[in-house]
């Protein structure tokens, strides 16, 4: 914030985690400058037949956004709904939503009117207020902070309260300078954001070329003169002449993870882990969320025991946002035992365990399962899809060697892709105290 200057004079704001404001803004609470949940009966002399925009939550963005393209009519909505007119500011209150800063400024609305999810909070600005000044007020560090602490309820129920929302104190400027705060914010937010969607490109096509590498190299080998013979699988096409064509079934054996009862769950970290699909990642395993199993002796569970080097699949939603949800276990994930829905694979001698989970990371692999997934809310692979997926086999030299090439290729395209990946991270946080010194007043954006 070294190239902005602070306001010339600052009070005390009376408000703890406030602090000192500028000298000429007020100090005031959300319900003193806009409406909070404005009442239904505004839109009750409609005919029940009129258009309106419908907003879900997945209509809501964390960047702003809102996808206005979905419409029902008002007689449908009235009941159940939260009532939204145009320039509402909305926030969401539910965890993970309100966390990840899901919002907007509610804008081209059908009619002007919209019925949202009830887990947002429409907050409607006076004539005090500026509705960009509060878009940006409300998603905000300062904000968000207090209000998580706020929050009532139980895990993923968790909410902010509309309360809450409305007796929340902040730093309140004259209404021409939140205009110029807006504009400030609209213009420097909007460099950062470009920004960030050129790394997000780049990550895209780092993730594209790795594919293609991998793609390759699995299916081609690195021989470029190696002669081919058709495979006999129409998405696999040619390979090279000296390879085996084969279902994985003939070269591993699938363990099925075992049916762990839920009210045996602990958090008791003297337990055992418990490997569930929540901690499949793509390419890794990851403990964020971990429950325990206590062991008692000759409980039979050995067999479930993991171990350093095994390749496990997640089965429930097997591809997610980045790729399919296969990791290899670790010395640092163990000891844990296999859960339901969680699948080992153990390769024989003809196949090299780093060869598969290369070949099971690929999109031939999401082509493959894909249009025979069962399961409708929650889309699952099964074991006999597995076993029966052909993979091209080379010799076990070949193998190690097209291991070793990606392990360099991947290496260099997993480095660039996580320096990336920082760079989002450092332009988010960027963007973030940007936000929070200009709404708050630590830095004079009015001549910027």
């Amino acid at each position: 914030m070294s190239a902005y200057r602070p306001y010339p004079k600052y009070k005390d704001s009376g408000v703890e985690w406030l602090g000192e404001v500028p000298e000429k803004w007020d100090v005031s609470r959300i319900k003193n400058v806009a409406t909070i949940n404005a009442s239904k009966s505004e839109v009750s002399h409609l005919d029940p037949e009129t258009e309106i925009s419908f907003l879900p939550m997945e209509a809501v963005g964390d960047d702003g956004s809102l996808d206005t393209s979905n419409s029902r009519q008002l007689g449908d909505v009235l009941t159940g709904y939260t009532y939204v007119r145009e320039n509402d500011v909305l926030v969401a209150k539910i965890t993970p939503c309100f966390e990840n800063g899901k919002g907007c400024i509610a804008r081209g609305l059908n009619n002007g009117i919209g019925f949202a999810t009830t887990e947002v909070v429409p907050i409607r600005p006076n004539r005090l207020s500026n509705p960009e000044f509060l878009y940006y007020l409300l998603h905000g560090l300062p904000f968000r902070k207090v209000a998580e602490g706020s929050m009532y309820g139980a895990g993923g129920q968790k909410r902010v309260s509309d309360t809450f929302v409305a007796g929340y104190s902040f730093a309140l400027p004259p209404l021409p300078e939140q205009r110029q705060i807006a504009s400030f914010l609209d213009r420097e937010c909007g460099k950062l954001d470009a920004l960030q969607a050129k790394q997000e490109r780049l990550i895209e096509l780092l993730k594209e070329k790795r594919q293609a590498l991998i793609s390759h190299a699995v299916t081609r080998g690195l021989d470029p003169t190696a002669k081919l013979k058709p495979s006999g699988i129409e998405w696999l096409g040619d390979v090279p002449m000296h390879w085996r064509v084969g279902k994985c079934g003939f070269y591993l054996t699938i363990l099925s993870g075992f049916a762990f009862p839920s009210n045996g769950f602990t958090q008791d970290e003297s337990g055992t882990k418990l490997l569930r699909g929540i901690n499949v990642g793509v390419s890794r395993i990851k403990w964020d969320d971990t429950v325990y199993w206590q062991r008692t002796e000759n409980d039979g569970l050995g067999c479930y025991e993991m171990k350093a080097g095994d390749l496990v699949v997640g089965m429930d939603r097997p591809w997610i946002s980045g790729g399919v949800r296969v990791a290899k276990i670790t010395e640092n994930d163990l000891p844990c035992l296999l859960l339901q829905r969680v699948t080992s694979l153990k390769t024989n001698s003809s196949l090299l365990t780093d060869y598969l989970y290369r070949f099971l990371s690929s999109e031939m692999f999401v082509a493959y399962f894909t249009p025979d997934t069962t399961g409708v809310s929650v889309p699952h692979l099964s074991p006999d899809q597995i076993c029966d997926f052909v993979i091209p086999l080379p010799p076990l030299a070949e193998q190690r060697a097209i291991v070793a090439h990606l392990d360099e290729k991947c290496g260099k395209i997993d480095q660039l892709k996580a320096k990336a990946e920082r760079a989002i991270v450092l332009l988010k946080e960027r963007r973030s105290a940007l936000i929070s010194a200009a709404v708050t007043g630590k830095i004079d954006v009015r001549k910027s």
